[in-house]
């Protein structure tokens, strides 16, 4: 399964150190849990390889109850390296790898 979408970076400051992610779309996620049933790793994460402008990682998504969606985390060498800050919008695509 292969989803390309657009989302926001946001930030989540839950511990001493910052994170950023983007959300995948609501209806995809939904996707992705059913067809990772029985499949996905601690946590309820989900392999997947990620691509954003000319940067491509092998990473895990993770879902989020309190957005209802899965999130993929945006290392800081990927925000740079495509000239992304938190708030702007990013061009993404993600491919599990799970299933």
């Amino acid at each position: 399964m292969i989803i390309e979408f657009e989302a926001p970076l946001w930030e989540w400051d839950a511990r001493q150190e910052s994170w950023t992610f983007v959300s995948l779309p609501a209806d995809v996620s939904e996707d992705i849990t059913h067809l990772t049933a029985g499949l996905r790793r601690g946590f309820g994460a989900v392999k997947v390889r990620a691509a954003i402008g000319r940067s491509e990682w092998s990473t895990s998504i993770f879902p989020d109850k309190a957005r209802g969606s899965y999130v993929l985390p945006v290392k800081r060498a990927v925000r740079e390296k495509n000239g992304l800050v938190v708030g702007g919008v990013a061009t993404v695509t993600v491919e599990v790898l799970a299933a």
